[in-house]
């Protein structure tokens, strides 16, 4: 999972939970990691620590979004999601036409 440096996951009751609850197994959130996921920084909710967001296909059709922080577990950096959920329709749209626009200026 070459995610930023990272080698696994940080989950407990608290960030299960909360990515579950949007119907987003936990096995769907790990998988977009390890394809050729698009990253980004999630500016309006990083006031505390660095928030990323990641976007790419779980184990399913649809394109996951899933905003995660990084944490320092045991000499370990592991992804720590804080919240996953299936894109919306318009989302998987404009995901797909970047995407494609990414790979056809060989960006991706």
């Amino acid at each position: 999972m070459p995610v930023l440096g990272a080698v696994g996951f940080d989950w407990d009751d608290g960030n299960l939970a909360k990515c579950q609850k949007h119907g987003v197994a936990v096995d769907d959130i790990e998988a977009v990691f390890k394809v050729d996921v698009w990253l980004g920084v999630d500016r309006k909710h990083s006031m505390a620590e660095a928030r990323y967001v990641a976007v790419g296909p779980g184990l399913g059709i649809r394109p996951i979004y899933i905003v995660f922080t990084l944490r320092q577990r045991g000499g370990r950096l592991l992804v720590r999601p804080v919240t996953a959920r299936y894109m919306h329709r318009k989302e998987i749209e404009r995901y797909e036409k970047e995407a494609t626009e990414d790979s056809e200026n060989g960006n991706g």
